[in-house]
């Protein structure tokens, strides 16, 4: 297990118990569900990026959705039936927090993946190019 203590300090109660007790923010509730600005989802432990707006989609299930990672190796992929059900835990690869689960039923996507994330487990940079031009 790795240590978390050095990088828990600035994290809330809510955030640490999502994290590092698995636990599940209320559907609905997170600050980055309908955020719709362009830029990165990052840990909100250990600031390593995970998602990018470019992937992020309106999924309808009350947590940010995403349907794919920002890197390969950004994440690890756990078993998960704690939940009365098959699926797939989603952690951060550095720190080892968890962040939610993936599903495979996000049929009218790309991937066909739905990474259904806690908005307390990230922090959104928004970018600073605005894209404008080439």
């Amino acid at each position: 297990m790795k240590d978390h203590s050095s990088q828990q300090s600035s994290l809330s109660d809510e955030q640490r118990k999502i994290l590092f007790e698995k636990a599940t923010e209320p559907p609905f509730s997170g600050k980055l569900l309908y955020n719709d600005k362009t830029g990165k989802y990052k840990c909100v432990n250990c600031n390593a990026v995970l998602f990018s707006s470019k992937h992020k989609f309106d999924s309808r299930s009350g947590w940010p959705s995403f349907y794919d990672v920002a890197q390969y190796g950004a994440i690890k992929l756990k078993s998960d039936s704690s939940h009365d059900m098959e699926c797939s835990e989603v952690t951060c690869a550095s720190c080892g927090g968890h962040l939610g689960h993936v599903f495979d039923d996000a049929l009218d996507q790309p991937t066909g993946k739905r990474y259904c994330i806690n908005s307390l487990a990230l922090q959104f940079v928004e970018d600073s190019t605005k894209g404008e031009g080439l």
